[in-house]
């Protein structure tokens, strides 16, 4: 059969790949990149890109409008697949499942980049065990304003953590603000172990260096680097080895040496300098399979903080209530009770044993109102599935009051990416701390207002965002 006069037909590994479209832009802001290019780029450090992806579920993040455009996620694999791509079945938190895509070989890698899958995203497990994680995922999240600098010098204390845990950290530039330590383990704990493990690193890193790391949930209440422990729950990915990022540069997410991390710079890693790197250099995460640690002091470290008091930190929204999980309402809309524990009778469809009910005591000082009383003056500005909308009115906010406008630090402003099963929106909100309380502008009609989750809340009969 004749191909398309539009296609590109690449033979790897024996198998025929299709390349639909293959002069299409990709990146146009500032490097020029077609969709080709792309393939091409994936292709030439294709051994150290599948070392992050092999045998592991993979969610398909598509960019079929390129990087500007909005990505959709897609967890179950396409019909039709090619012979050459394999799949195997995960479940999720919800209780269902989907049969993921499985990246083994350059053809299967050529594929997924043709579906428009600028970056890669595997899950911390292999096929041959999806309950157990073999990788802990240390990611590193600067706030607004916080410089390249402190990333590194943050980076530098987990890898210092680490040695005390006798673990071995690889690190890699995220592509983006940011920075990643992945640290490749022995498959012998389940999610919510490997994430109480990072929840403990997060917290010694914060104490070595609390001016410049956080381990805190909430935006508002972090500063500095955010380590964000909750990649390692269960369905969470982050993109892996190699991966370019929607950046106008197409900036890549680079492995790098530990002796490289002090002087680093992330713009010097894009899909035009990193093949070379890979050809002289190779891939510095290289024996990273080979460098299997166990968490043990990681889970004593655990075990210190809660025997202090130190019990489980917030989980994902979309999770479950878990077991010693503090609230899920963010600070700023902290109810003005306190809260009690009194018995609780069993019932028929309650949990065996009594669980412990939830009452509510009014505080000494002021009368229990059952609203929630802000402790910090956080507005919304406006929320859009599209981000630049999103930033649009936020601008338009900034015309309208440029006296509070002008008075804001870098992290009063609060971008909050939302992520649903298949797509993904932005909140952006301003906390007015900075502002005199006379001079604070009070909620206004959020603009835009484009919440894709609201016919759902409405349906489960709550307004919350």
């Amino acid at each position: 059969m004749a191909k398309p006069d539009d296609a590109e037909i690449l033979e790897l590994d024996g198998h025929s790949v299709r390349i639909s479209n293959p002069q299409k832009l990709y990146f146009s802001r500032e490097a020029q990149v077609i969709k080709l290019d792309l393939v091409r780029y994936y292709l030439a450090v294709a051994p150290g890109a599948l070392r992050g992806v092999f045998d592991r579920p993979f969610v398909l993040k598509r960019f079929v409008n390129g990087a500007d455009g909005e990505p959709f996620y897609q967890k179950r694999a396409p019909d039709n697949l090619p012979p050459f791509v394999r799949t195997t079945t995960l479940s999720f938190p919800s209780g269902r499942t989907a049969d993921e895509v499985v990246i083994d070989n350059a053809a299967a890698l050529a594929w997924v980049v043709n579906l428009g899958c600028i970056e890669l995203h595997p899950h911390p497990v292999r096929t041959v065990d999806l309950d157990h994680p073999d990788e802990l995922r240390i990611d590193l999240d600067p706030g607004p304003g916080v410089e390249w600098e402190s990333v590194r010098a943050v980076a530098l204390d987990v890898q210092a953590v680490l040695d005390e845990a006798g673990l071995r950290g690889w690190p890699k530039t995220s592509g983006s603000r940011g920075m990643h330590v992945n640290v490749r383990i022995q498959p012998r704990w389940g999610f919510t172990e490997v994430r109480r493990a990072a929840l403990a690193l997060a917290r010694a890193v914060e104490r070595r260096v609390p001016a410049l790391a956080s381990s805190k949930w909430w935006k508002e209440e972090r500063h500095g680097v955010f380590l964000d422990y909750n990649q390692n729950a269960k369905d969470r990915t982050t993109c892996s080895a190699y991966s370019v990022r929607p950046l106008p540069d197409a900036r890549v997410s680079t492995p790098l040496e530990w002796a490289e991390v002090a002087t680093c710079d992330p713009r010097d890693f894009t899909v035009f300098t990193v093949p070379d790197r890979f050809t002289t250099i190779g891939d510095p995460h290289a024996a990273m399979d080979e460098a299997a640690g166990s968490l043990e002091a990681l889970l004593e470290m655990a075990a210190r903080d809660e025997a202090e008091g130190i019990g489980d930190a917030p989980w994902p929204p979309h999770f479950k209530k878990m077991e010693g999980e503090p609230s899920r309402v963010q600070p700023s809309k902290a109810r003005s009770t306190v809260t009690k524990r009194a018995p609780k009778k069993p019932t028929a469809d309650g949990p065996e044993g009594g669980e412990a009910a939830e009452t509510t005591e009014a505080k000494p000082k002021a009368p229990a109102t059952g609203r929630r009383k802000s402790t910090m003056p956080l507005i919304v500005i406006g929320q859009s599935s599209d981000r630049a909308a999103a930033e649009a009115g936020l601008e338009r906010w900034k015309a309208k009051h440029p006296q509070a406008a002008a008075l804001l630090a870098p992290d009063d402003v609060l971008l909050d990416r939302m992520r649903g099963s298949a797509y993904v929106w932005y909140r952006i909100r301003v906390n007015l701390r900075h502002v005199p309380e006379d001079q604070r502008p009070p909620q206004e009609t959020i603009d835009p207002d484009d919440d894709p989750t609201r016919k759902w809340r409405e349906a489960a009969g709550t307004d919350e965002v």
